[in-house]
């Protein structure tokens, strides 16, 4: 057994996530090992449990038995989105966690956007303090209180929820976002067991691929948006930081990609302008992936820029192909803009994935034509397709919450349950799911074999298993679409919002 100061751990299990596990595209906990960097230079010696790659909570217990810390934090990743998505499965193995940790004296401390939500929940799960918003300042703030390196009292610690003696649970004032994003150390990557994400990755896509963010916060208004972390705020590493970060990585790990996890890459403008100068100037090259807005990416030489980058494939909240949609969620966006930023992109050898979005109130079959004609009209490289989900602290939730039952959570991200009344029934939007892709997938088989057939020499035996799955798909799809149909005829009651105008 080791003595440490703090174990870190967050409660995002790979296994437990159906969809996810098969895909096979694990990360480490970037977050976590950014808080993890910030404990060690403050002298605390700090070890992690890497929850993405276990099997299970079990493991957790063993790591704090063998560890034996003081502190046992509970920090989510609150770069990766379904972190904030609070699913069910993640819950309860966050409880279940904080129930080990305290079997074994630790002082339990918790943070993350399920945490900042229902901080409540988790205390009365047993953890001694809740950090609200980012946390990544106010830990290092709370620990040195607790082992006596300051003076504060626990009222004075901004962001944190706790219990009083009487049992009443004290929330204090809210703690400022971190804006001096370069002046945070890089995160704690010798922690990982970079060798197994490697071979993971190697053996199921040949290729290794690393994360890394660029900004916190997003500063748009999709009213379906939950920000619990930072809010409407947004800060930005400079391109040079961004860049240090790049190359040694590559010095130190070389790997083959990176993940840009941020919700938006580039908002500043000419951003991603000074970056690709930088990394030609550096003679750095890392072929990525970044999310980014249609609109931002219309702006001057971003696209461009990006090729430039080394940027492979871009994904972009298209969300609906219909602008009354688009409008009723204050996405911002034009159906417009996404034609083109996907042209332009495409004519820069740039490749562009959607994320699709059905269910929104108000939607009716012709705006969901609308998305799949957009998709047919565009062949995005990707797409990715949820249903609207209400989470706490959005408009949308505001206006559905009166339709929520005692279930507001998914299991895992690909249940796809309509948690309020949603313009059709949970049983269509699955159903709908397997239609979307059955059609997307055969007709994205189809025009690939159209440019195989010009270029024999690249056939492989693969092709003849994607050619089968895409006569399966061109031949069950009438059947699939009749369902869908009926499916839509299911006795159902959709929300009425009387104060959203769809234009």
């Amino acid at each position: 057994m080791t003595n440490i100061d703090i174990l870190f751990g967050q409660s995002y299990y790979l296994r437990f996530d159906p969809k996810l596990w098969a895909a096979m595209q694990p990360y480490p906990p970037l977050g976590t090992l950014y808080v993890a960097s910030i404990m060690r230079e403050r002298g605390y010696q700090v070890a992690l449990f890497d929850a993405m790659l276990s099997a299970g909570t079990e493991e957790w217990a063993a790591s704090v038995r063998q560890n034996q810390p003081r502190y046992a934090v509970l920090f989510e990743d609150n770069f990766n989105y379904l972190s904030k998505m609070s699913l069910l499965r993640m819950r309860e193995a966050a409880f279940r966690m904080i129930t080990a940790a305290k079997a074994q004296g630790c002082i339990v401390i918790a943070c993350g956007s399920d945490m900042t939500d229902h901080a409540e929940s988790y205390l009365e799960h047993g953890a001694d303090y809740v950090l609200l918003g980012e946390g990544d300042m106010t830990l290092p703030e709370l620990i040195d209180h607790l082992e006596g390196r300051n003076t504060l009292s626990l009222p004075d610690i901004r962001g944190i929820a706790y219990r009083e003696d009487s049992g009443s649970v004290t929330k204090t004032l809210p703690r400022p976002v971190v804006t001096d994003l370069d002046a945070i150390p890089f995160p704690a990557w010798d922690l990982v067991d970079r060798d197994k994400y490697a071979a993971i990755w190697r053996e199921h896509h040949g290729y290794y691929s690393m994360n890394l963010v660029t900004t916190r916060g997003c500063p748009f208004h999709c009213n379906w948006c939950a920000k619990p972390i930072w809010g409407q705020r947004y800060n930005v590493r400079s391109p040079q930081n961004v860049v240090d970060e790049m190359r040694w990585l590559k010095q130190t790990f070389n790997p083959d990609h990176i993940w840009f996890m941020d919700d938006i890459m580039g908002i500043r403008d000419r951003w991603i302008e000074e970056f690709a100068d930088l990394l030609k100037a550096h003679d750095l090259h890392i072929p990525f992936k970044s999310l980014n807005r249609v609109d931002l990416l219309l702006r001057g030489r971003t696209i461009p820029a990006l090729a430039e980058a080394g940027c492979q494939i871009v994904w972009v909240g298209a969300e609906s192909g219909s602008q009354k949609i688009l409008d009723a969620m204050d996405k911002g966006t034009r159906v417009e803009q996404i034609y083109e930023a996907t042209r332009q992109l495409h004519a820069h050898g740039v490749k562009v994935a959607f994320f699709l979005q059905f269910g929104y109130p108000g939607e009716t079959r012709e705006d969901i034509e609308l998305t799949l004609k957009m998709v047919r009209d565009l062949m995005p490289d990707d797409i990715g397709i949820s249903v609207s989900y209400p989470l706490p602290g959005t408009p949308f939730y505001e206006r559905v919450r009166h339709e929520l039952g005692e279930r507001v959570n998914w299991v895992d991200s690909e249940d796809l349950a309509m948690l309020f009344n949603g313009p059709f029934p949970t049983p269509f939007y699955r159903h709908l799911h397997t239609v979307v892709h059955k059609e997307y997938r055969s007709r994205k088989t189809w025009q690939e074999l159209r440019a195989l057939i010009r270029s024999p020499q690249k056939l492989r035996p693969a092709h003849i298993r994607q050619t089968a799955a895409m006569i399966y798909h061109r031949l069950t799809l009438p059947a699939a679409l009749s369902k869908l149909d009926q499916l839509s005829q299911l006795p159902h009651e959709p929300t009425r919002i009387p104060n959203v105008v769809l234009q």
